[in-house]
């Protein structure tokens, strides 16, 4: 095998064949199969309530099992619950006490041995139709490949809040002016990080501006702190070898158009040399590549469309990200702009052997690092992240960096800059709340939204990793539990009753004390 293939089973979005006609009622349904969905059907079963899990692709996992071994943790001691037994378990896998930088192979093996100790099925392949509503409460779904589930309570675990759209509650997607919640950090951002340290021209034809902006730069102006509709960038997490005898050669790949890269190439013509900075170790010769620099495995500007879009044209935009991650992959092996000082060493690297069999070694998981958002009658924000502002009904604790990747490219001063990373220290981890995940009182009665939950662009860019996203999916079965057994709306969970149960779960939701903050696996 060369290169990863390009198969039906390296997609966004499957088309259904069949018509399952399954019908489900059960207590709680959960949408979105990766890892706080899989927590979520794990902390019901063991509630013993009856459960119905979909995920809408193939993969099982999400981020967690789709390359992001290296844990965007923030503060480990912040952790507890499920998503502590998680890191816990994959440990044991390594014959170590818990484990925050782990292979997605042994990820993935972990969910899917735990979903089977509980008796969980997952139906994949499950892309939600229709959401039937009545008195202010979802009454039941269908999914698009015949799957009908009623159920008392419903989870959306996905990560672009599809089921929370059609449910019709309040959202938004993009950017916020800096002035609607009197913050700093999140409109347009031209900072110093992950940023063009050299000029490089942006014309088609250097120094012609007649000749048009190469590919993905952004004709707009940019003024600071204005709100707008970008989303942060969208990659790939690969997991990558060095290990000769689990290496697959990275070779070139269909569709590769050089002039994609024509940016990058200038940029290093310039002086620059890609770096090995966020070529991250894991275990067993391998490694979680992520996004590192001004051109990068981000695909800077070309995910816009995607919260809203529609199925099918997520599926291009999917492709797209898969054509340029192959393709520049390919660039930094081959091409002679490349200086050789890192081109060399990078064809040591190959895809693994053992991981993603299906794809050749490339992750199915597109990295969607932001989407639709929810507005509440709680909006958390920077003023929640850097502890000027409290709240008195915590589910969670977060504790990462306020941390948004770049959202476009422009022209400023005829030299090409990237607009909208931020790294911005939040301080000791703080409290995220219980109305960040529920509807808006007077809107959806009986629905949890634990990842694309309300919150500003730049304060979710702290509270949306990965183990936050478990412990809140946590949080709300045991909100979802509380609500069936009072018989009452989602947004009349008593807190204090809430709150004990939380706490005899194990979660950790009052703030820990001063410890040096860990942002990555250490």
């Amino acid at each position: 095998m060369s290169s990863p293939s390009t198969g039906e089973t390296l997609r966004y979005y499957f088309q259904p064949k069949t018509q399952l006609g399954l019908n489900l009622n059960v207590d709680l349904c959960v949408y979105g199969g990766n890892s706080g969905g899989i927590i979520a059907a794990i902390a019901a079963r063991r509630k013993g309530l009856s459960v119905a899990l979909l995920e809408p692709g193939l993969h099982l996992g999400g981020l967690t099992a789709g390359g992001l071994g290296l844990t965007d943790i923030g503060n480990k001691f912040a952790i507890g619950g499920l998503a502590r037994e998680f890191y816990r378990r994959v440990g044991q896998c390594y014959g170590q006490g818990e484990n925050w930088r782990f292979e997605p192979c042994v990820a993935s093996r972990v969910f899917r041995e735990w979903m089977d100790e509980h008796g969980i099925t997952c139906h994949t392949g499950s892309f939600l139709d229709t959401v039937e509503m009545s008195g202010g409460c979802i009454q039941a779904i269908t999914t698009e490949n015949g799957i009908r589930v009623q159920a008392q309570q419903f989870i959306d675990a996905s990560y672009e809040g599809d089921l929370m759209a059609k449910a019709r509650v309040s959202y938004t997607v993009g950017r916020e002016d800096n002035s609607l919640y009197d913050e700093t950090y999140s409109g347009e951002q031209v900072l110093e990080y992950h940023q063009f340290t050299l000029d490089v021209d942006p014309y088609r034809i250097e120094g012609d501006p007649s000749s048009g902006l190469l590919p993905g730069i952004d004709s707009g102006d940019y003024v600071r702190g204005r709100g707008d509709r970008r989303v942060q960038a969208y990659n790939f997490r690969l997991c990558l070898t060095d290990n000769p005898d689990n290496r697959l050669p990275i070779t070139e790949p269909e569709g590769y158009d050089r002039a994609d890269y024509e940016l990058l190439a200038r940029y290093c013509r310039a002086g620059h040399v890609p770096a090995f900075s966020k070529f991250d170790r894991l275990i067993n010769s391998k490694i979680d590549l992520n996004n590192h620099g001004a051109v990068s495995t981000d695909y800077i500007g070309m995910n816009h469309g995607f919260p809203e879009a529609g199925y099918a044209e997520r599926e291009k935009i999917f492709q797209a990200h898969v054509r340029w991650t192959k393709g520049l992959l390919w660039f930094w092996a081959s091409d002679p702009a490349v200086p050789a000082e890192f081109r060399d060493n990078f064809n040591n690297w190959g895809w693994c052997r053992d991981e993603f069999t299906a794809t050749g070694g490339f992750s199915p998981a597109l990295y969607v690092r932001e989407a639709r958002r929810l507005v509440s009658d709680m909006v958390m924000t920077e003023h929640h992240c850097m502890g000027r502002e409290k709240i008195d009904d915590p589910v969670s604790l977060a504790a990462y960096t306020m941390d948004s990747h770049n959202c476009r490219r422009l022209v400023i001063d005829g030299k090409v800059r990237n607009d909208g990373d931020v790294q911005v220290h939040s301080g000791p981890p703080y409290p995220v709340s219980y109305r960040s995940i529920i509807p808006r009182r007077g809107e959806c009665r009986n629905l949890f939204i634990p990842f694309c939950l309300s919150a500003s662009h730049i304060a979710f860019g702290s509270i949306r990793m990965e183990p936050v996203f478990m412990i809140l999916s946590e949080s709300a079965v045991e909100a979802a539990a509380l609500a069936m057994e009072k018989s009452i709306d989602v947004q009349d969970v008593p807190y204090p009753e809430l709150r004990q149960r939380l706490l005899a779960a194990g979660q950790v939701i009052d703030p820990v004390p001063p410890v040096k903050n860990i942002q990555s696996g250490e």
